[in-house]
């Protein structure tokens, strides 16, 4: 009988992967960071707001970053990856490919953010506000 979605070993659906793990930060670092790299060439990124979205991560490490896609993402970094890269699925499933990309630096109306643009939300509130707006984006499309 075969195993539907199965995922590689180590990582499962009922439970998450062990971002504290030294070896599961080696094992994804590689992939977060190229995934972090082409959302923030779509999304037309400053380097400043990119490493804002990281933490506030200097310059020198960034250009490591950028560099180097074989360092180790710590916990914090590859939380924040995912939640942005589920950011990024979640507006190409709601929107055009062209809008999607441009959404975050798009003034927006709803009451989270007051007229300002999502990135700046995100980029002001840090991990918190990320999660609001990954469920926001979750909620309109359907999903939980």
């Amino acid at each position: 009988m075969a195993i539907l979605n199965q995922l590689p070993a180590g990582i499962g659906w009922r439970q998450p992967a062990d971002l504290s793990s030294k070896i599961v930060q080696k094992r994804l670092s590689p992939a977060a960071v190229k995934a972090f790299l082409k959302l923030r060439e779509l999304w037309q990124l400053r380097d400043e707001d990119a490493r804002q979205l990281l933490g506030g991560i200097s310059n020198g490490a960034f250009y490591e970053l950028k560099k180097s896609a074989r360092a180790r993402l710590d916990q914090d970094r590859l939380t924040r990856i995912s939640l942005l890269t589920g950011i990024f699925k979640a507006l190409n499933i709601l929107y055009s490919k062209k809008l999607a990309d441009r959404w975050m630096q798009l003034p927006n109306e709803n009451a989270m953010f007051a007229g300002d643009t999502p990135l700046s939300y995100i980029t002001k509130g840090g991990l918190p506000a990320m999660l609001r707006v990954r469920q926001l984006l979750d909620s309109r499309r359907g999903g939980r």
